[in-house]
């Protein structure tokens, strides 16, 4: 896998998320709807699990498309989310043992969402959020479309500005992982890291320090980055020679495949 070559051939798209993780659409959905876009490489990127790779690499041979096997590990550092990218990575080990540990908090952290939502005079059960939940994953949307659907708010945004985003009344941490440690074990994995939408951590100083790490790259194009900051982050890439990416970050029919920016 040459990461460089992809971007310059274009039609693609590296950031995407499945039913195995908190996307709406099944692996081989993504695969497909990816195709019906032109696109001939992307990556599944789910948060946090391989479980979705298989289905689209088996849906991606069948319609002569190149599926990169990705993941987007969430780490923390100086109190902020920080989500590396992987690509091209195998099962090993120890990541597959990291990453059933997160599973296993991430269960208890859906219920304790739950039961905070419900201490503050929401009142949602499991069930009315597994409604939402299409594969075995309980994600933070799938409890907040719950709580709209119960007329507790307006809409998704709005349950995370005001309940579930960083110190918000429901907010439960995920178990947390060093960048330096998520950057190991994607390297021990086969794969190489990369640091996922800049922009969302508003942190210029923040960005220029995990680019000291041994990071590989730079999600240089995101559906959330004007073309200032894909200008910015290009040239950051090239100031500590790291790769350049791209994706949309795909989840539900409020993103578009294969549109996120992206110009040389």
């Amino acid at each position: 896998m040459d990461l460089a070559s992809i971007i310059k051939n274009g039609n693609f798209d590296l950031h995407l998320h499945t039913t195995a993780s908190d996307g709406i659409y099944s692996p081989s959905k993504v695969v497909e709807m990816a195709a019906s876009k032109g696109l001939t490489t992307i990556a599944i990127t789910d948060h946090d699990t391989m479980l979705g790779i298989s289905e689209a690499r088996e849906a991606g041979l069948k319609l002569g498309m190149t599926v990169i096997p990705g993941i987007e590990l969430s780490t923390k550092y100086k109190n902020k989310n920080i989500d590396i990218l992987g690509y091209n990575i195998t099962q090993s080990k120890e990541l597959l043992e990291t990453l059933r540990k997160m599973k296993n908090h991430r269960e208890n952290r859906a219920q304790l969402i739950i039961d905070n939502f419900c201490q503050i005079g929401m009142q949602i059960t499991r069930d009315d959020v597994q409604k939402f939940s299409k594969g075995d994953v309980i994600a933070r949307p799938h409890i907040a479309k719950a709580i709209v659907e119960k007329g507790f708010a307006q809409n998704v945004q709005e349950v995370f500005d005001l309940y579930l985003a960083d110190g918000k009344p429901c907010a439960v941490d995920k178990l947390i992982l060093l960048p330096e440690e998520g950057i190991r074990l994607i390297h021990q994995a086969g794969g190489l890291a990369v640091l996922a939408h800049p922009v969302l951590i508003r942190d210029e100083t923040i960005i220029e320090a995990l680019l000291e790490l041994p990071m590989d790259g730079i999600e240089v194009w995101h559906r959330k980055h004007s073309i200032k900051d894909s200008t910015r982050y290009k040239a950051l890439a090239e100031k500590y020679n790291k790769v350049l990416t791209g994706g949309s970050d795909f989840h539900n029919e409020g993103h578009t495949i294969g549109e996120f920016g992206f110009h040389i």
